[in-house]
C-alpha cells in the first residue's frame, strides 16, 4: 500500500501525519507559538523513524496549502516541495479550511470552519456531509464575519463552527445566530493531519508539476499588497 506524508502548518497548530493506504501509521500535533521553520522537519525525521518509514518507501507528500498564516503556509508548501523534489514524487495540495471541515462529520446542518484573518475579516467556507463525506458547498473564501454571518442566517439551518479561532468570534456569532449556532470543542477545533492525508489520497498529480505547485493565500501578505501599492502609485506619478 502507498505510503504518504501529510505536513500543516498553516496555522499555530503543527501537524504531520504517516499513512499506508487508509491506515494511519503516525501523526503528532502541537498547538503552540513556536517557529515551525525550527521544529518541522526534526518532527518528520522522529515519527517516520517512529513508524518505521524510510523516505524513498514514500510515494505522495500532501499538504494543506492554505489559506491561513502567510509564514506558516509558506513553511509548510516550501518543505513538502524540496521533499516531492529530492524524492522524485508528487505532491498534492488540500485546502487548510477543507481540513477543519472534517471534524463536523457527523454533524446534520452547515460546517463553517473559522480561521480569524485579522480586521473582522475570516477565512471559511460552507460544509456539508454527505453519507460519511464532508464535501464543499461554496468556495473557500476571505470574508468579513458579519457578512459571512448574514449568509449563514439566510440558510435557517444549524451550523457548527469549527477552528481554534472561533472563541475571538463566539460574542458576534451567537448574537446573530442565537440556538442555530454549534461550537467544535477541544480537539474537534483542530485540524487532523491523518485527515489532511486521507483528503490528499484520493488526489491524484503529476511529479512534473512539483516546481509549479503554489500555495492559496485568497489574499497576499500585508507587507506585500502594500509593496505593490506602494509601486502603482509610484508608477501612476511617473506617467
Amino acid at each position: 500500500m502507498s505510503k504518504t506524508l501529510a505536513i500543516d502548518t498553516s496555522s499555530f497548530v503543527m501537524g504531520i501525519a504517516v499513512t499506508e493506504g487508509d491506515r494511519t501509521l503516525g501523526e503528532v500535533t502541537t498547538n503552540i507559538k513556536k517557529n515551525h521553520s525550527i521544529r518541522l522537519m526534526p518532527a518528520i525525521d522522529q515519527l517516520m523513524s517512529e513508524v518505521d518509514v524510510k523516505p524513498n518507501e514514500l510515494e505522495k507528500i500532501v499538504v494543506a496549502n492554505g489559506p491561513g498564516s502567510y509564514t506558516g503556509v509558506r513553511i509548510g508548501v516550501t518543505t513538502a516541495k524540496t521533499l516531492a523534489w529530492s524524492l522524485n514524487i508528487p505532491i498534492i495540495g488540500v485546502s487548510s479550511i477543507a481540513v477543519l471541515a472534517q471534524a463536523g462529520r457527523f454533524f446534520q446542518g452547515v460546517i463553517s470552519p473559522i480561521m480569524d484573518a485579522r480586521r473582522g475579516q475570516v477565512y471559511t467556507g460552507h460544509y456539508e456531509t454527505k453519507g460519511i463525506d464532508v464535501l464543499e458547498v461554496t468556495n473557500d473564501r476571505l470574508i468579513m464575519l458579519e457578512d459571512w454571518l448574514v449568509y449563514l442566517q439566510e440558510l435557517r439551518k444549524p451550523v457548527l463552527f469549527v477552528g481554534q479561532d472561533v472563541s475571538m468570534h463566539e460574542v458576534m456569532i451567537r448574537e446573530k445566530l442565537g440556538d442555530h449556532a454549534h461550537f467544535a470543542t477541544g480537539s474537534m477545533a483542530l485540524p487532523r493531519p491523518a485527515e489532511l492525508a486521507r483528503l490528499g489520497g484520493a488526489l491524484t498529480a503529476d511529479i512534473d508539476s512539483v516546481h509549479s505547485f503554489v500555495p492559496n493565500y485568497l489574499q497576499l501578505a500585508e507587507a506585500e499588497a502594500n509593496w505593490q501599492k506602494a509601486q502603482k502609485e509610484k508608477g501612476m506619478k511617473n506617467d
